[in-house]
């Protein structure tokens, strides 16, 4: 039976960012009556199905899980009216209809990785190292009829390290991002939060998206200067991973290699080179020249080969004339 310091709660999340935040909610005492996510979908060789990290780890401690196809599927929404939850959490799932997030009693809220109204949008870690910002947070917010725009609950203030990737900095929101969802339910099972429209929230310069990114954003322009070239490469590292074409001559005979970067390293060194000249000693370096100074590759990965650091790389590429960057 619920009570005022213990609501029944509804979890709703997919991947691996989502499980954190439910395993804070059952560390700290709380009834989470079901978990929502998609359903079982095949991946591997063999095409296998596979459940969500939160489904997994919801089965591992017996959560009853509800993964429907549709979320305006009539079965669906009569399931949540039954469990008649008090609260509805949701992190990294998808836009739910009004049906769906008017039930709980006390309202649905949603885990972001910004700062709202800061990067509203699919990619939020990705496009704040991209656009080189030195901080970023987590914000719980209740949610409405459009994506990111609801009046905000809970914020923290989060810094970005100077060479962070965007994997590394995932994991640490992912933790704080827990802390937070937590917070927020004491509150608002207390009643002690004042909802802010965020269009009354305060912020420095122009609204930025956090768009949904596809392959062509991931590619890199060498012509760009060096630290827009390095934000890049660290905003998509590990996943989807920034990308360019190595232009390599051997045997008189000239080729183009798609490769992916993980990791790099930056040098301000004006130059007149042209942007993408290649300097390297075939065996421990690989440095791009860009407008205002130098990329060296540290961490790289051919199309169909395992990803390796660039002297095991550049061990494969002996008797090679490395001609430049496109």
């Amino acid at each position: 039976m619920p009570t005022k310091e213990n609501p029944r709660i509804v979890y709703m999340g997919t991947p691996e960012f989502a499980v954190e935040p439910l395993k804070a909610i059952l560390k700290a005492g709380y009834n989470v009556s079901a978990v929502v996510t998609v359903p079982d979908k095949p991946a591997g060789r063999g095409l296998k199905l596979q459940p969500s990290p939160v489904k997994v780890f919801a089965e591992q401690n017996s959560i009853a899980v509800l993964q429907p196809e549709k979320l305006k599927n009539p079965q669906f929404i009569q399931s949540l009216k039954d469990i008649n939850p008090d609260i509805a959490v949701v992190v990294a799932f998808r836009m739910l209809p009004k049906e769906v997030w008017q039930l709980p009693r006390l309202g649905t809220f949603n885990l972001h990785a910004s700062l709202l109204p800061q990067y509203r949008g699919a990619a939020p870690i990705n496009w704040a190292i991209i656009n080189g910002e030195k901080e970023t947070g987590v914000t719980t917010f209740l949610l409405d009829e459009q994506i990111d725009t609801g009046n905000i609950l809970l914020q923290k203030t989060i810094p970005i390290g100077d060479t962070e990737t965007a994997g590394e900095l995932h994991d640490r929101l992912m933790f704080h991002g827990a802390e937070l969802v937590v917070e927020t339910i004491k509150m608002l099972t207390q009643g002690d939060i004042a909802p802010i429209p965020q269009n009354q929230i305060n912020i420095n310069g122009e609204l930025k998206p956090a768009p949904k990114i596809f392959k062509e954003t991931c590619r890199i322009k060498w012509n760009e200067p060096y630290n827009r070239v390095f934000n890049l490469i660290r905003g998509l590292s590990p996943y989807p991973a920034a990308w360019t074409e190595l232009k390599v001559q051997r045997n008189n005979v000239e080729s183009v290699i798609p490769i992916k970067i993980f990791f790099a390293e930056k040098r301000e060194e004006y130059h007149s080179q042209k942007p993408g000249t290649i300097v390297t000693d075939g065996k421990t370096f690989l440095h791009v020249y860009c407008p205002q100074g130098i990329i060296s590759l540290k961490n790289v990965q051919q199309a169909g080969k395992k990803a390796m650091d660039i002297d095991e790389f550049l061990r494969g590429w002996q008797n090679t004339e490395f001609i430049e960057m496109l």
